[in-house]
């Protein structure tokens, strides 16, 4: 969000807008505004309109403002001084500040000089609406290209293939060739197939193909980037779910390999292999950038995405390993705790996640910040009305700062644009990786589910529901179901205890969802996102590298058009659709 002024010829760009503010007053004029996105925020100058040179002559000065979220300016010599306006893009609007009916009471009024149009609706949307024959060519052209042979044929390949998948384990399980799933019974012998659960594969893809999309820049919109501060987003809510599920496939992966006969020690050492190429790659691969020059060590980031993946990933298997049984064949069914055996035959893994969130709770409210109050949870900059500029993120980013250094974090936090925050923040700190055990630990949970209640739908399902129930009520205290008066406000840069339950809410919801359609009424294949969902990896270390290069990104002919930026986005995103789905016939996968 940007508000600034510019001369009268100059091009506003995207979420930009232009504003002409006119002064017939005989003083100047100061003018300031405020986004409604930034919660319990300073005004900020605007610019000076200097006084009308004559009665009835104004002064004008223009502006640019931004379009993402609605603007309050605050004009002091106004009867209203505070003028609401939420401007669309490429509009031109004029202010005008005068005095009512040759009296000394002054009025201000927003005139819109040139209709706009709601760019943030889809282009194509906009498009078939204006024009009714191109909806019945694009038809036309749909039903010609499927009535071709080739393309029925490639049709029922992607419906049926089903039938012909090869079956192995998951990017971040163990690779043993059979996998216990909710669906079949696993022998200890190679000879037997095993089923997998392709819902599973299914949540990884199209958490994973969300990711890619917004990573590449979701067409420039605003929703699809990261919150400013407290909130979610649609990139959160995938990137997370990604953590979730990698969970459900790590209780899978580990029963199937007890099973197999493999020693928990042998399991622990891979995962720890696992867990350092994990690491390495996130720190040696995706963070530096090498277009712009060789790695530098004074300068290079430690955390990161694949760094969180690593760590979570470690803890919980290494949890998983100390209290997962050989075998659920033998459970006395008249126990008193079968009837919640998928919870009660762990807890000694809930109570070190228990140990793990206190702990995260302590540093969090009680660590004492230097000039910042305890249990500061803001963006610090403008925000609390600017009382804590230094103090962005609180204990969360005084223990990164802290402990890996000032120059090995991210240097260009969201908060930044709207909260006008300086200090360097990561979102992929140290204390948000104990929430990020919690969250992969919650899929954990779900797959226990899936191991407990084989062939029982119903009851998989009902337990999916009741858990999603109960994080969801957690959240709504949490955040007294507010966006920024809750105790513990969902948010991303710091993730939250609040903001882990809520999105594991979300995640167990759409899972139900996936898994009714996919593996229980067998309706969808789960077709195109299962693919890359089988090899998650290889998608997401080549998206993050061949970013730059064609055919996922070429120089635009308008780089402030919205339509180039999604199309190119979409046409990007489904080229490593496309090349998982290649990879995958060719039984090629990337596994570390």
């Amino acid at each position: 969000l940007s508000c600034h002024p510019h001369h009268k010829a100059a091009v506003v760009k995207m979420d930009e807008a232009s504003l002409t503010v006119n002064n017939e007053l005989d003083a100047e004029m100061v003018v300031s505004w405020l986004s409604d996105h930034c919660y319990q925020c300073v005004y900020q100058p605007l610019g000076v309109v200097p006084a009308g040179p004559g009665p009835g002559l104004p002064s004008s000065v223009d502006f640019t403002v931004g379009t993402q979220h609605g603007i309050t300016l605050l004009v002091v010599s106004c009867l209203l001084p505070r003028v609401h306006y939420h401007f669309w893009e490429h509009g031109n609007y004029s202010l005008w500040v005068k005095n009512l009916n040759d009296s000394s009471v002054v009025n201000c009024s927003m005139i819109t000089d040139a209709e706009t149009v709601n760019s943030y609706l889809l282009p194509f949307c906009v498009s078939v609406w204006r024009d009714d024959q191109r909806l019945l060519l694009i038809d036309w052209l749909c039903l010609v290209w499927y009535r071709l042979d080739a393309v029925k044929n490639l049709m029922f390949r992607l419906g049926n293939s089903m039938e012909t998948e090869r079956l192995i384990n998951s990017d971040l399980g163990f690779p043993c060739r059979t996998v216990e799933t909710a669906t079949d019974t696993i022998l200890p012998t190679p000879a037997t197939p095993s089923r997998r659960l392709r819902s599973l594969d299914t949540f990884r893809g199209l958490s994973l193909v969300i990711m890619v999309f917004v990573n590449y820049g979701g067409g420039r919109y605003w929703f699809f980037r990261h919150e400013s501060w407290n909130g979610e987003s649609h990139h959160s809510e995938s990137e997370k779910w990604f953590v979730f599920i990698m969970g459900t496939s790590i209780s899978l992966s580990v029963s199937s390999a007890l099973r197999c006969g493999l020693s928990r020690f042998s399991l622990f050492t891979k995962a720890v292999w696992r867990s350092v190429q994990l690491f390495l790659i996130g720190l040696l691969i995706i963070n530096p950038n090498y277009c712009q020059g060789p790695l530098s060590w004074d300068s290079l980031r430690i955390p990161g995405v694949l760094q969180r993946l690593a760590f979570s990933y470690l803890v919980v298997v290494s949890l998983d390993l100390c209290v997962a049984w050989n075998s659920l064949d033998n459970l006395p069914v008249d126990a008193w705790w079968y009837s919640a055996r998928e919870f009660l035959l762990y807890w000694p893994a809930w109570l070190c996640v228990v140990v793990l969130e206190t702990v995260w709770l302590c540093l969090t409210f009680l660590l004492p910040v230097p000039d910042c109050p305890s249990g500061y949870l803001g963006p610090g900059g403008i925000g609390d009305m600017g009382q804590y500029p230094n103090c962005t993120g609180g204990a969360a980013g005084y223990v990164d700062r802290w402990l890996l250094g000032v120059n090995h974090i991210y240097q260009t936090p969201s908060s930044r644009v709207i909260y006008k925050s300086h200090l360097p923040f990561d979102p992929e700190g140290v204390l948000g990786s104990i929430n990020s055990v919690l969250m992969a630990f919650l899929g954990l949970q779900a797959g226990k589910i899936l191991l407990h209640y084989k062939d029982q739908h119903s009851s998989i399902m009902a337990r999916f529901l009741i858990w999603s129930l109960v994080l969801g009520i957690i959240s709504a205290v949490l955040t007294k179901c507010s966006l920024n008066e809750g105790f513990i406000p969902i948010n991303k840069n710091l993730w939250s205890l609040s903001y882990v339950t809520t999105l594991a809410c979300f995640a167990l919801l759409l899972l139900v969802l996936i898994y009714y359609t996919v593996d229980v009424k067998r309706w969808w294949s789960g077709a195109p996102f299962y693919y890359p969902g089988m090899n998650s990896i290889l998608v997401y270390v080549g998206h993050e590298v061949l970013e730059e290069y064609f055919p996922f990104r070429w120089r635009m002919a308008d780089s402030q058009s919205h339509a180039e930026h999604l199309t190119q986005n979409l046409l990007a995103t489904s080229c490593w659709v496309l090349i998982s789905f290649l990879l995958y016939r060719k039984n090629i996968f990337w596994k570390i």
